[in-house]
């Protein structure tokens, strides 16, 4: 059987083991699972013979007046199985198997549960146990184990204790004897009953079909089903563990990479590359480390020794100054108000000689969007035209949606007094949930931005790829944290923002960062892929246990 056959593979994923669990309850009830039992057990009493029995002990329960008598309804004939049972089994409407038990006397209220107690209360909740009571006049005493149903819920709980009933729409079933209340329970909880929401279930329960086993193969069902269910959690709980440590690993080791020596831990890293990185969360931790590295000039340690006469930032500072002196002498942009120098607290960590602390705000101009009475509303979009680009058309990969944009005419964008894009800008979300999220203007070259972002636009645009990188690095999430209000809705200014400390390398080895940034983060995209195809190729083989278990029933 193949779901046997791969029962391991299916677990290393621990949303499959509820999938499992199903698929083995499936099994079971098609009487699949004890095929081998029946062909080593020919001369066990046939379900026919065991119905005689059953029948006889409702009699006399009818008569005893513990059991009341059913009249038959033709609804409740409705229901037939949908796949072909066992020669040596049955099939009946599940009110044949049956009787309730338990009534008003046996009920507390929910306002007098307690949370300790002699004795434990079972409602139709998803706990086993509701809470306590020590009203022993209340108590239900059980001969045998029974199945509580919640008629509002659909909850199935096996029970097997003297317990005092809770809300109503508890619904306490009592199998006849002949039907063991393990197999009886795991029958009812094989059902895939209609969701109603709180309104009534136990009547589409009264309509379904049973399949009635021998006896003694309800007994080996229960034992086959309890192995493999243990199984599964078993191999569920060692997945999760198994998860979390590498988890806790990666972690530690992503950690030491962005504190300690890289090359060295970045060497032990290569050589368990595919044993660590095969789970998205640790490759989505791998790409913020390669940026947390890339901004501290832990990934270009070799280029700087292969190029000692590179031009310092110091350097590069000052061509920034003269290239903002010529913007405000031609009126492009207005002259400032000189930021203060980083100070000594200001600074996270050490940066190669060669880099210098500055504030954001020396290396590029923020422009805020037009937010006065020419501002578009929605009514004012238009099929084609010109980009109005807001939070919501920013790609995760950094560039905007062109399948998500929205438009205005020329005739609106003239209008607008600011927030117009030049191609290699930079947008960058000043509020709500999404601040700080930050793509590049590509592939729009025209085009405006709505009163949530702002404007990046460097005074060198070389240097917009190390910024874009920064922006989106640990580091970058971390200094807009210092200066993020607290509030419900996150909100920036840009006056803060260009108060962000920016460890600014030397352009050359900026575009050396960018480069070694964009071919790791192949290697992470490849890494993905192959996570994909593991987890594509689980869901293929579940589903082709699921067209076993179906197509050939």
């Amino acid at each position: 059987m193949k779901l046997l056959q791969h029962f391991k593979e299916l677990t290393i994923r621990p949303k499959n083991a509820q999938e499992l669990k199903g698929l083995i309850l499936q099994l079971a009830i098609q009487g699949k699972l004890t095929a081998n039992w029946r062909a080593e057990n020919p001369d066990i009493e046939p379900a026919s013979e065991l119905l005689e029995k059953i029948i006889k002990n409702k009699e006399d329960l009818v008569k005893s007046k513990i059991a009341r008598k059913e009249i038959a309804k033709k609804e409740f004939l409705k229901e037939e199985v949908s796949f072909k049972i066992p020669e040596t089994w049955i099939s009946k409407n599940i009110t044949e198997f049956y009787y309730t038990i338990g009534g008003k006397s046996n009920q507390i209220k929910s306002k007098n549960y307690n949370e300790r107690g002699k004795y434990p209360i079972v409602s139709q909740g998803k706990n086993k146990i509701d809470g306590y009571s020590d009203d022993e006049s209340k108590l239900l005493k059980l001969a045998k184990p029974v199945v509580v149903f919640g008629d509002h819920t659909r909850q199935v709980k096996f029970i097997d204790f003297d317990f005092i009933i809770g809300a109503d729409g508890t619904k306490i079933l009592n199998p006849y004897d002949g039907i063991d209340s393990q197999f009886f329970y795991l029958h009812i909880s094989f059902f895939d009953l209609s969701n109603k929401g709180y309104a009534r279930h136990y009547s589409l329960l009264k309509l379904k079909a049973f399949c009635l086993p021998p006896l003694e193969e309800q007994k080996e069902i229960v034992r086959v089903v309890e192995t493999l269910f243990k199984e599964v959690e078993q191999l569920e709980q060692l997945t999760v563990k198994r998860i979390g440590l590498k988890e806790d690993f990666v972690t530690s080791a992503l950690h030491q990479l962005t504190t300690k020596n890289a090359n060295q831990e970045w060497k032990f890293l290569q050589e368990h590359f595919k044993s660590f990185f095969n789970e998205t969360t640790n490759i989505k931790k791998l790409r913020e480390t390669v940026l947390q590295l890339a901004v501290q000039g832990k990934l270009t340690a070799n280029w700087r020794v292969n190029n000692p006469d590179t031009e310092d930032a110091s350097q590069l500072l000052k061509q920034i100054q003269e290239e903002k002196a010529q913007l405000i002498a031609a009126k492009k942009i207005k002259k400032e108000k000189v930021l203060p120098p980083i100070t000594k607290d200001e600074i996270p960590y050490e940066v190669p000689e060669g880099w210098v602390w500055v504030n954001f705000g020396d290396l590029a101009t923020f422009i805020n969007g037009d937010r006065g009475k020419n501002y578009p509303n929605k009514s004012e979009y238009v099929d084609e035209g010109v980009a109005w680009i807001n939070t919501g058309h920013i790609n995760p990969d950094g560039t905007l949606s062109e399948s998500k944009m929205n438009y205005i005419t020329e005739d609106k964008f003239d209008i607008l007094r600011g927030g117009k894009i030049q191609d290699g800008d930079l947008v960058y979300c000043l509020r709500g949930a999404t601040f700080g999220k930050t793509a590049y203007v590509s592939p729009f070259k025209k085009g405006a931005i709505a009163s949530s972002l702002m404007i990046i636009r460097a005074y060198i645009q070389d240097s917009s790829g190390f910024i874009y990188r920064f922006l989106i690095s640990p580091e970058g999430k971390r200094q807009l944290l210092r200066f993020d209000n607290g509030s419900a809705q996150p909100n920036l200014s840009a006056n803060k923002v260009k108060l962000y400390a920016f460890p600014l390398p030397p352009l050359e080895e900026q575009k050396a960062i960018v480069a070694k940034v964009n071919a790791l983060m192949e290697l992470c995209d490849k890494l993905e892929e192959e996570v994909q195809q593991s987890q594509a190729y689980s869901t293929q083989l579940m589903q082709s246990c699921l067209r076993e278990v179906f197509e050939t029933s």
